[in-house]
């Protein structure tokens, strides 16, 4: 009985590390509605200090993209983001909202980042802007490279949407992952350990 308890236990934590190691870095974003200063000025000092209209997280690469419905829904549908708050106003128009995208990144002194944009933007990463194209503008690409020290550093992006469509929002950000595994392998890892469990039980009971 004490090894069958001791196997599960090495079972829980097995799992623990599991579910620790699987916590994919995603990327955090927040929309506020009715922002004609920030909308035409996307700068981290722009970014309202109230609760956000919406909430949701995404993956890289981040691209986004609305034309026809111009909505904050079909924005975020183009590019697979899970809402977490405010399903409510997704039908609402993309004029003059600001988004703030947060998340974590693996860079290295001399990488250059290209996004295609429209409208303004900032890219501040570990406290150094990158990208500074505040303004508004039709599509475009902008490329600027990242001048400060290698390794993690958090991000920071702030993105307005102000003049008509289409809004177009297309980076990709070099975020730092850790594998998530499937569910077969959670399945294959239980039945592992409880049939060693199963083994090592028998085995007392025989002795």
């Amino acid at each position: 009985m004490r090894h069958f308890k001791q196997m599960l236990q090495v079972a829980a934590v097995a799992i623990a590390m599991i579910t620790t190691s699987a916590q994919a870095n995603t990327v955090t974003g927040s929309i506020w509605e009715n922002q004609f200063t920030a909308a035409n000025w996307a700068i981290p000092a722009n970014v309202p200090g109230t609760t956000p209209d919406v909430t949701f997280t995404t993956v890289d690469p981040i691209n986004f993209l609305s034309g026809g419905l111009y909505t904050i829904g079909e924005f975020l549908t183009s590019g697979g983001a899970n809402v977490l708050t405010g399903a409510s106003d997704l039908g609402n128009t993309m004029l003059n909202t600001i988004f703030d995208f947060t998340g974590t990144v693996s860079v290295t002194n001399g990488e250059t980042f290209t996004v295609r944009h429209d409208d303004g933007l900032t890219l501040v990463i570990g406290g150094i802007t990158v990208i500074d194209a505040p303004g508004p503008t039709s599509p475009e690409l902008t490329t600027a490279t990242y001048f400060g020290p290698s390794g993690t550093q958090s991000f920071d992006l702030v993105y307005g949407e102000c003049c008509g469509p289409p809004a177009v929002l297309q980076i990709s950000l070099p975020l730092t992952t850790s594998p998530v595994p499937e569910p077969s392998t959670y399945a294959m890892l239980l039945a592992g350990l409880g049939l060693v469990g199963f083994s090592a039980r028998r085995r007392n009971e025989n002795t």
